[in-house]
């Protein structure tokens, strides 16, 4: 046993400040202190007997635990909580199987680039006929995380710390093996702790790519800046620039909220876009992405840059300049530190311009920027509700103070565009690898990264069902979620694409499911909504005392295949 003391009590639980191989017996529990040590924030976790005992560390360690139903519920848990809380989210697996329930998280948190560690148990090498043996290594590497191990007990701490430095500085999700024959090996007498993490510098653009910037700024009449999930940290730093540029300000879906406030702010871009925003957007002469991909999404397969429109990117990786689209200037850097300098560059030449920062255009963001205010045909009937009435009718009863989390299908647009978001840590959007089903588990993990602002849920019928087991973890935890089901008893996305092609649809319609019924089973609150008068029970959940989710299941009207859904199928 090594016993490292540093001012450390055993009632001293819940302090980050624990000695890496306090009270470590063993390898797995030396793992677990360190991880704690270096701060990660918050452990999701299906638990067996292979990662049973560097969990129980985790937590003695003093970082919170929330026990899933499913290891993929965990592992998008661990990535929505670390999107919304700035911290490392730990995801804990048993080998082999529980790694691979896992891997639909794993492969949207890495193709998100969430720092994110997947802290899994793994076969010893000399079980070569285990049940539970496969290539954890490759089946990582598949889905674009990175694959990482310990490899013996004196590297242990080495290990965990070099897997940790490629989370947070690289901003990659790293599957950590833990063989099962290292992790109850006896810790090393003496190990030393680990140094303080020196976080990476932040990538400055050279000179020269200012200058070309700043002039295209100056010589730009109708510039229009779009922040990605890479321009999320640099908010003020860019919207800084826009007022001196005199451009508006739009995000990628990632990154909605950012500009929340700015009476310049277009909203979302791309396929979520009002009327007026898209047509705005189509006029500006100068497009600048701050770690934005500007992909099909953002940009709705480049229709909504016009034919002489320049495009720049700025970002941290050379290989995402241009991927997408051509691009008159590609700058490498981060975003902050490029606006920052751009500015300084601009404000020396003592430009100050108006763009199209002006009140008419103000007026003209407030009054149609957002979907919100477009007037639409109401297609409800005595049986069903149209879903825009229905979040329209929400977002106004709802506390502006929410964090709202999207799972993936024809409904989608409607939480996206209809629910208000405080700023960029009031919205998680779960869609890099386009899996339906993975909203209630992004709810779970923002609502604890954010315990101060009301979880809201967007998810259709499909999703949810697939998703349900974690409704007991909701009620379990006591988690105040309100859960909006676009309930249309079908795979709507597939239903609306391929029923202009006269298809049999019947593959992926269904029956009528009671998901409030089912809900209550689980021990939430549920109502069932067929029209604004059947909102009412929203405000009496509100009142009272939030100790269970409140499940809304909405019997929605047929949009015909919402406005963004061709767009979509456009990438397939």
């Amino acid at each position: 046993m090594t016993v490292i003391t540093s001012g450390f009590e055993s009632s001293d639980v819940a302090t980050p400040n624990v000695s890496p191989a306090l009270v470590a017996g063993n390898v797995s529990e030396l793992v677990g202190y360190t991880l704690a040590r270096l701060g990660v924030g918050h452990i999701f976790g299906v638990v067996g007997s292979g990662n049973f005992v560097v969990t129980n560390a985790l937590r003695r360690a003093g970082v919170p635990y929330t026990a899933a139903r499913h290891e993929g519920g965990a592992a998008t848990m661990a990535d929505a909580y670390g999107r919304m809380s700035g911290k490392v989210g730990v995801v804990s697996t048993h080998q082999g199987c529980g790694l691979t329930n896992a891997v639909t998280g794993i492969g949207e948190a890495a193709k998100s680039r969430t720092p994110m560690i997947v802290v899994t148990a793994d076969t010893a090498a000399s079980a070569v006929g285990s049940n539970f043996r496969i290539d954890q290594d490759a089946l990582a590497r598949s889905v674009g995380a990175v694959a990482a191990r310990i490899h013996s007990p004196q590297s242990a701490v080495a290990d965990t710390v070099r897997a940790y430095r490629t989370a947070v500085n690289e901003r990659r999700t790293v599957v950590l093996s833990l063989p099962t024959d290292i992790q109850a090996a006896p810790a090393p007498e003496g190990i030393a702790e680990p140094a303080p993490l020196v976080p990476a510098q932040r990538f400055a653009p050279t000179d020269a790519a200012v200058d070309e910037l700043a002039e295209l700024i100056r010589n730009a009449r109708r510039p229009l800046f779009v922040a990605g999930r890479g321009g999320r940290g640099a908010g003020p730093e860019i919207a800084a620039l826009a007022e001196a540029a005199g451009a508006l300000v739009a995000t990628s879906a990632v990154a909605h909220g950012l500009f929340q406030g700015d009476p310049f702010n277009l909203g979302i871009s791309g396929g979520f876009s009002s009327p007026f925003t898209a047509a705005t957007i189509s006029e500006a002469d100068l497009i600048i992405g701050w770690g934005c991909a500007l992909n099909m999404w953002t940009m709705r397969h480049g229709s909504l840059i016009g034919p002489t429109a320049k495009v720049v990117q700025v970002d941290l990786e050379d290989r995402a300049l241009g991927t997408n689209r051509p691009i008159d200037l590609g700058v490498l850097g981060d975003s902050a530190e490029t606006a920052a300098a751009v500015l300084a560059k601009l404000r020396s030449s003592q430009h100050d311009a108006v763009g199209l920062r002006t009140p008419e255009m103000a007026r003209e963001i407030a009054e149609h920027a957002r979907w919100n205010t477009e007037p639409t045909e109401d297609l409800s009937t005595s049986e069903v509700i149209d879903p825009r009435v229905l979040t329209r009718e929400l977002d106004r009863i709802l506390p502006p103070e929410r964090i709202v989390s999207i799972d993936s299908g024809n409904f989608m647009g409607y939480p996206s565009t209809y629910l208000s978001v405080p700023d960029e840590f009031g919205f998680c959007f779960t869609q890099a690898f386009q899996s339906i089903g993975l909203g209630l588990y992004t709810a779970i993990g923002a609502a604890k990264a954010r315990p101060d602002r009301l979880p809201v849920l967007g998810a259709g019928d499909g999703g949810f069902l697939m998703a349900i087991s974690e409704l007991e973890t909701l009620v379990r935890e006591k988690i105040p979620l309100v859960a909006i089901i676009y309930n249309d008893s079908a795979y709507g996305a597939e239903v609306h694409h391929f029923d202009a092609n006269d298809e049999d649809l019947d593959v992926v319609r269904f029956p009528q499911v009671d998901i409030a019924s089912i809900a209550r089973g689980y021990g939430a609150a549920a109502l069932i909504v067929r029209s604004v008068g059947d909102l009412d029970g929203v405000n009496e959940w509100l009142a009272g005392p939030r100790n269970a989710p409140l499940v809304i299941d909405a019997r929605i009207a047929s949009d015909g295949g919402a406005w963004w859904l061709a767009e979509a199928f456009k990438g397939h």
